[in-house]
């Protein structure tokens, strides 16, 4: 069976902020990779599901930290609420890996599409707005370079590229 998607990355989900981006891209991947072993039947479900939402849960704790790393270092105005949302959606991960292992009546698919759901209303809000912060910081001449370290990373230089401005690029090292 040819692999099918849920969602596909758009441009308009960039937050302006290439590393959170790409991390975004990856969190899609791994949302179409649960919607295809969906589509395998139960007894495969099962297994390729079950491997792949323990990498997702890594993949998003990873994501978060790098998130919040980022909103700590600026002083980001909405942290505490942007960090809630991470806290409760992991929280809500967590409770439906314990019903489905426990044998609670659980749809994959019903994940699958809070999962898509949650992930692209999370960028088009949340990020989008933190993203447009650190962009306007940065335009002000308030934000030079933030070094962070972040688990799993090392020594990465990302610029920061806007479309709608010229010659603008920022630096992030994450170790």
């Amino acid at each position: 069976m040819a692999k099918q998607e849920i969602v596909e990355w758009h441009s308009s989900y960039s937050i302006g902020i290439p590393v959170i981006d790409g991390q975004h891209k990856e969190l899609i991947n791994l949302t179409n990779k649960l919607y295809n072993s969906c589509l395998q039947g139960w007894e495969s479900t099962k297994d390729v599901f079950m491997k792949t939402i323990r990498g997702a849960v890594d993949y998003v704790g990873y994501h978060f930290s790098t998130e919040e790393k980022i909103m700590e270092r600026v002083e980001y105005p909405y942290m505490a609420e942007h960090k809630k949302e991470h806290t409760d959606f992991v929280r809500t991960v967590l409770q439906e890996v314990d019903d489905f292992q426990s044998g609670k009546k659980y749809t994959p698919h019903n994940f699958v599409y809070y999962l898509r759901d949650w992930v692209l209303t999370h960028i088009a809000i949340s990020d989008k707005k933190m993203g447009n912060h650190l962009l306007a910081m940065k335009n002000e001449g308030s934000l030079q370079r933030i070094t962070l370290k972040v688990k799993k990373i090392t020594k990465v230089e990302v610029d920061i590229e806007h479309s709608n401005q010229k010659n603008v690029s920022k630096r992030f090292v994450i170790e």
